[in-house]
């Protein structure tokens, strides 16, 4: 959600941002804009409606800007229509402040009102210019600017990544962040900013990853850090393994079909980092094996496809290390009640570690006592920075807002965790503990097997795109997949989709059935596979177009049923890592089809920083 990138040095700025932005376009944005400080004091804006490309042109990728320091954002519309005049950066009446910044300023109407009655006016619909207009005053009334941002964080209310340019400070920027993300990188003679990684990837490998109210300061010189009271702090970077060209196409058409490839080798890697030599080692997740075996019940709680993962992992905890599990949204858990206490484990799912609401959810949960673990994708994030414990996946960087193989890394972790808990506590025998085991391991190879049906899937997408409603049904661990794949199809194809439990149907939902319309039944549970099957032929006794996807070894599919995927046949606990390809390449291919921009859907964000 939005993109900030910043850049001071030797070299001629605006290009380095703009490369920077290009590479966070992922995150979603409807304008962007850039702002440099020309070395004599004036800082020059430059703003655009619409794709980064328009920037690019209108300032002939950068070259049109002569300093060597300035900022750049990618918006994603909160307060105001997307429009130049809501785009960042923002500035000042003088235009001797100008800013940029993800997040929400939750109290930017009273702060508005309170600079109003100060003589300040306004010129967009947003809480950015606010929070710049904001910072104005505590500069003009202390003439400092640390001290002016500190004051700004004292009285904003919200979320925030901010970076600001003073005229009066050419060459520095100066920044701070709450509760959104933003990384630090220095090379040789200059510093970077950005809300992610991919940003400066080029340029170094060596990121500092701030924490809330810290204030950075960033020069040709290099970074400095500061707390609210303005004592200068030392902080440690921290190095990335992953090299720039993972964050890129590499040829492929789309990032989301090259993610989709990649899952072979995300899922073999996160299985050999944590099992090797035959043993199961997750003692960096920081929970020792006599803590697992006194837990009494696990919550797992996160947003999207990281809720679906929770789903999964929900049937496969219960079933094979027979501890009581509930799945919560963390956008509703955050606002119960939850009792909770004792030595529950409350388990939190995110790739980018800076879901909002599911960092939200696990402050409450720390601040009520309760051991906390994370699964993340991106180190040094927040929420694995303040979880008790954290299992990094191994995905990479993920550039696609759609994700798939971050998902399937966070199954991956779900297995393993599982796994670790029926070990620990001998709910398992070892022969089929042994089985788990290498079945784990064959999963990579299966996966690109069924990457090999792609062309079948990609004529079935083309046969449906007459299609507007789409029903997916299955049971127990089918459910789980059926959620993730309606999830996919509707976020990037724009189809209308839903996911229901196959016993579900007869309540209500089988009023909706038309003829026509597309239901997919998942059947990689032996013992539920006949119960969905009925019900399958009670939608297609009403004119439904059923398809199926089913595991090799399911039998009883009807022949009249007009679709049948094939998977190779796994453990029924981890069914859900082939048969969500399937589903993946569906979404894909008819997302292209339909002539959409696959990687950055309509209305939606990467990362989602904000409630």
């Amino acid at each position: 959600m939005c993109g900030i990138v910043g850049y001071t040095g030797g070299r001629q700025a605006a290009p380095v941002v703009l490369d920077g932005l290009a590479k966070l376009e992922y995150r979603g944005y409807d304008s962007a804009g850039v702002a440099v400080s020309d070395g004599d004091g004036n800082i020059d804006i430059k703003k655009a409606k619409g794709k980064l490309k328009i920037l690019f042109d209108l300032t002939d990728g950068g070259k049109s800007f002569n300093g060597t320091c300035g900022i750049g954002h990618t918006r994603w519309a909160t307060h105001g229509e997307p429009s130049q005049n809501n785009a960042h950066p923002h500035c000042n009446d003088e235009h001797t402040i100008v800013a940029v910044h993800n997040g929400i300023i939750e109290n930017y109407s009273q702060l508005k009102d309170k600079l109003t009655r100060r003589g300040y006016t306004f010129y967009s619909d947003t809480d950015t210019e606010v929070a710049t207009k904001l910072v104005d005053y505590y500069y003009k009334k202390h003439g400092e600017p640390l001290k002016a941002i500190s004051e700004f964080a004292l009285h904003a209310r919200g979320s925030y990544a901010l970076a600001v340019l003073f005229k009066d400070f050419p060459g520095e920027i100066f920044a701070i962040r709450k509760d959104s993300p933003m990384v630090i990188g220095v090379t040789d003679g200059g510093a970077l900013l950005a809300s992610d990684v991919p940003a400066i990837l080029k340029y170094t490998r060596n990121v500092y990853y701030t924490d809330n109210h810290e204030i950075v300061l960033l020069s040709k010189d290099g970074v400095a850090f500061y707390n609210l009271d303005r004592e200068e702090i030392s902080k440690t970077p921290t190095l990335i393994s992953w090299d720039a060209e993972a964050a890129e196409k590499g040829g492929w058409e789309h990032f989301m079909l090259k993610e989709i490839h990649e899952q072979p080798e995300v899922v073999r890697n996160t299985v050999n980092y944590f099992l090797h030599d035959g043993k199961l080692d997750l003692s960096e997740l920081q929970l020792s094996e006599d803590y697992l075996k006194g837990v009494s019940s696990i919550t797992i709680t996160g947003c999207g496809s990281a809720y679906h993962v929770g789903v999964v992992g929900q049937y496969v905890i219960e079933d094979i290390a027979r501890i009581p599990v509930r799945v919560e949204i963390a956008s509703e858990f955050r606002y119960r009640k939850p009792v909770l206490g004792g030595n529950e484990l409350v388990i939190v799912i995110s790739q980018s570690g800076e879901t909002a609401d599911s960092l939200a959810a696990l402050r409450e949960m720390k601040q009520q006592g309760v051991k906390t673990l994370a699964i993340v994708n991106v180190l040094g994030s927040s929420i694995a920075r303040e979880a008790d414990g954290v299992f990094y996946t191994k995905a990479g960087p993920e550039i696609s807002v759609a994700t798939t193989k971050a998902y399937s890394a966070q199954l991956i972790a779900m297995y393993l965790i599982a796994l670790k808990l029926a070990e620990v506590r001998g709910t398992v025998g070892a022969q089929q503990y042994s089985s788990f085991k290498r079945e784990l391991t064959e999963l990579p190879e299966k996966i690109a097997k069924v990457l090999e049906t792609k062309s079948e899937v990609q004529k079935f997408a083309s046969q449906m795109m007459d299609k507007k409603d789409v029903f997916f049904i299955g049971r127990g661990v089918d459910y789980a997949v059926s959620i993730e794949s309606s999830l996919k199809l509707k976020e990037i194809s724009y189809v209308h989709s839903e996911a229901y439990a196959a016993g579900e149907l007869k309540h209500g939902t089988i009023s909706l059935i038309e003829n026509g319309t597309l239901v997919f039944g998942t059947l990689t549970q032996k013992a539920l596979a006949e119960k969905t099957v009925s019900n399958l032929v009670e939608t297609a006794s009403r004119g439904a177009y059923v398809a199926v996807l089913a595991s090799q070894s399911v039998e009883g599919i009807p022949e009249n049923f007009k679709k049948v995927f094939h998977i190779p046949d796994t453990d029924e606990h981890f069914t859900a890592s082939l048969a969500v390809v399937v589903m993946q390449l569906f979404a894909y291919y008819l997302s292209v089809l339909r002539g959409n921009d696959v990687d950055k859907p309509r209305n939606l964000a990467k990362s989602v920083t904000v409630e």
